[in-house]
């Protein structure tokens, strides 16, 4: 009983309130702070690549290649675990959460019916 009631303060009530989300539809109802670049053709996604592995910053890169709405250095948000294709989600949920100094990203990219994404995760929740 005690670790319940040590637990019980302002952590306790996050943690309540995460673990609530976790047993939402479907998995988990989790969430991730996704950029991507989508590009229609897969030699486009890979130029996008190149430019990464040669230290370009992901927002740059997705700005000058990204062809969807999320050009604004390709941040999508907070994106729920339900509310993306399904390739997408098992890429965004298995990469770790990393910055735009040292991006982790998809690589090869992802295939999708949109086309391919080189998705970097920014925060988990």
């Amino acid at each position: 009983m005690a670790p319940k009631g040590k637990g019980g303060g302002k952590a306790g009530k996050g943690g309540e309130s995460g673990e609530g989300k976790a047993q939402g539809p479907k998995g988990g109802g989790s969430a991730v702070k996704v950029r991507h670049i989508l590009c229609e053709k897969h030699g486009r996604a890979m130029e996008a690549m190149e430019k990464l592995k040669a230290g370009v910053r992901f927002s740059e890169v997705a700005s000058q290649y990204s062809e969807d709405k999320a050009r604004q250095g390709g941040d999508l948000g907070w994106m729920t675990r339900g509310s993306m294709v399904g390739p997408f989600q098992e890429a965004a949920f298995a990469l770790p959460v990393s910055s735009m100094d040292k991006p982790v990203y998809t690589d090869p990219p992802v295939k999708t019916k949109f086309g391919y994404h080189i998705i970097m995760v920014e925060g988990r929740k």
